[in-house]
């Protein structure tokens, strides 16, 4: 029988069926290579917006184990009320401002912003039999116990200090979560200046820039407090006395360098420009120094330093250096404050000298002067730095980094630097931008590195990262 089917009925069958099994060979060929792809992709979504958040480490040291007391007075509160409420953190921190007698109706109510106040207990009990060389210096050193009295509930660190010094929390926290706060240690750091450290100890932390006690050493010296203060009556300082109490108690001073006195005058801006690589704790004198900022009251400098704190304190003040070898220029930045451009390339162990734009608290009869080496003021434009200070901070639209800019302080008003092989001058640059990882740096037993990614007529851009394995910076 003949077939009832067009003719091209059957080649259209025949290309549909040579489609179709090239389509199940194509399919068997790339099924596991798209389910493999797939699934992948799915995880990696999954995952990246499913992150199962790690809880913190409860017995690690936190800000709620730190107590802080303040001592002040009812005369200096008004001009340095402003000091403390820029650091301290309402409902976060404990502590308080010790005053020499109650506030004045003026000075109430009291700040909600401010550390809550009290008032020194009357020791003349103590001080019948023995008249102290100075009165105060006893009471400032009992306000340890004052302190320690209301405070001891799950504390672990006492923090003393004056009502004109800003600290540093997050810093604070940092450093002595990596201490065992069970065992008694003293921390605190000497005066910049020899002539103090001479005059009173080489071996005392100074108050005003802070003494950190342990819990077991803070119990210890209280319980021993009413004999330390009749033994040491005639001591010059509260600080001296305090080192002395404790030395009976068979602990020596832990030095570190992040606590500062500031025994300084003048401009301090070359010390906070080549901070030592260990994080800022406090600082002191705020008082006694001119602003840190140009253009600035002292107020106003310190709320804004504040601004980069508040954004990361881990790198607050730590020192980044870097090369343009194209104009053979030197960066040095001091995040969150100063960022200097130099026309020559300069070594790192030069530019981390502090330069002397300060003096000495006191002069002693001839040098040394100060308790690190530093580098003179010059006129030499191959040595003397274009300066640019701190002016914003804010995180990229990816949330990735943190861009701090700085801008030009004023002209340095002298020529190029010839002799560094490149006649170009850094006089155009009027803004310094830095982009660094937005995420605290946990480890510093090394400097970060940094790389100059833009030069042009007016700005420059820098960006920090972690440096390279045996990576030298020069």
């Amino acid at each position: 029988m003949g077939s009832s089917f067009p003719k091209d009925f059957f080649t259209g069958l025949s290309f549909g069926k040579t489609l179709l099994v090239s389509g199940l060979v194509l399919y068997l060929i790339l099924v596991p290579f798209f389910t493999t792809q797939v699934s992948q992709i799915f995880l990696i979504k999954w995952a990246s917006s499913s992150q199962p958040v790690i809880p913190k480490d409860p017995s690690r040291t936190n800000l709620s184990h730190i107590a802080f007391g303040l001592l002040g007075s009812v005369k200096t509160w008004p001009h340095r009320r402003g000091y403390l409420e820029a650091w301290w953190r309402p409902n976060q921190t404990r502590g308080y401002v010790y005053l020499d007698k109650p506030p004045t109706p003026d000075l109430l109510p009291w700040p909600q912003t401010a550390p809550p106040y009290r008032v020194v207990d009357n020791i003349s009990y103590l001080l019948q039999h023995i008249k102290p060389r100075f009165e105060l210096m006893p009471r400032m050193v009992h306000g340890i116990l004052e302190l320690f009295k209301e405070e001891h509930d799950n504390m672990r660190w006492i923090v003393m200090g004056d009502d004109d010094s800003i600290f540093f929390v997050d810093n604070i926290v940092d450093v002595l979560a990596e201490y065992d706060h069970t065992k008694y240690y003293y921390l605190g750091w000497h005066s910049e200046s020899v002539i103090s450290n001479y005059w009173f100890s080489f071996d005392q932390a100074f108050g005003g820039g802070g003494i950190v006690l342990s819990y077991p050493l803070a119990k210890a010296l209280v319980k021993d407090m009413d004999g330390c203060l009749i033994r040491y009556a005639q001591s010059t300082s509260a600080d001296l006395i305090t080192m002395t109490c404790i030395a009976d108690i068979g602990v020596n001073l832990t030095p570190h360098k992040g606590i500062h006195q500031v025994d300084l005058h003048g401009d301090f801006s070359g010390y906070l420009s080549a901070h030592p690589k260990v994080p800022l704790m406090t600082f002191h004198h705020f008082d006694a120094m001119d602003p840190i900022f140009p253009s600035m009251d002292r107020m106003e400098s310190t709320r804004h330093l504040m601004k980069a704190a508040n954004a990361d304190q881990s790198r607050l003040l730590q020192q980044t250096i870097c090369y343009h070898r194209q104009t053979n220029w030197s960066f040095s930045i001091s995040w969150g404050y100063s960022a200097q451009i130099y026309e020559r390339i300069m070594p790192r162990s030069y530019l981390q000298m502090p330069i002397e734009t300060f003096r000495p608290w006191a002069r002693g009869p001839k040098p040394p002067f100060y308790m690190f080496n530093t580098r003179p003021l010059s006129e030499d434009p191959c040595e003397a730095p274009h300066f640019f200070f701190f002016e914003s901070v804010y995180k990229s639209i990816s949330g990735a980094e943190l861009i701090t800019s700085y801008v030009r302080a004023r002209p340095r008003g002298l020529p190029a630097c010839s002799s560094s092989g490149n006649h170009s001058s850094a006089d155009s640059i009027s803004r310094i931008q830095v982009f660094s990882p937005a995420k605290k740096r946990i480890q510093i037993d090394r400097c970060e590195c940094c790389d100059i990614i833009r030069v042009d007529n007016a700005k420059a851009k820098v960006k920090f990262r972690e440096c390279k394995i045996d990576e030298i910076i020069a």
